[in-house]
């Protein structure tokens, strides 16, 4: 018999909400600010911590382009990376997308929503949905750890949970 999929309620994507997982990459949470360039750019320093180096690795940075996911959708696993963080910073920031986390593998996930402008940066060790890209197709700027040592685990979610359209707005 097929367990029936729970509902997954829909959070806006906050910084003190999304602590435990990570930082909210934004102006607005920014440690500091100051004018740069002769007084011609502002830049929005310390975003978030970074932190790749374990068992020999390194920082790299790549560029994702996600195809829009159908809604609604269904949760139905998690991976985590126990030796760097991952962030995601979309290029157009009219892009939105969906932020799936949980405390442990076996934890409720919670489901945040990134409005244009916002990416994130997992910590090390944080149980995470892949990208999850809406309305259209986007483009990320992703910064994570590239080593010697493979770096991600994976669980199914028995039974899983499902993003409502109607949370979304469509």
């Amino acid at each position: 018999m097929k367990a029936e999929l729970r509902a997954l309620p829909l959070e806006a994507l906050e910084s003190g909400a999304f602590a435990p997982f990570g930082e909210v990459i934004e102006a607005g949470s920014a440690a500091t600010g100051y004018t740069v360039n002769a007084g011609t750019a502002q830049r929005f320093h310390d975003l978030a911590h970074i932190d790749t180096d374990h068992a020999g690795g390194r920082s790299v940075l790549s560029l994702f382009r996600a195809m829009p996911r159908t809604v609604p959708f269904e949760i139905r696993m998690l991976e985590r990376h126990c030796l760097g963080s991952q962030a995601f910073v979309p290029l157009d920031p009219a892009t939105r997308f969906l932020v799936v986390v949980a405390e442990a593998a076996d934890a409720q996930p919670r489901a945040f929503l990134a409005r244009g402008g916002q990416g994130v940066n997992y910590r090390r060790g944080t149980w995470h949905h892949p990208l999850i890209a809406l309305d259209r197709q986007g483009d990320f700027l992703v910064i994570d750890r590239e080593g010697p040592t493979p770096d991600c685990e994976e669980v199914d979610l028995a039974p899983g949970w499902r993003i409502e359209s109607a949370l979304l707005g469509y």
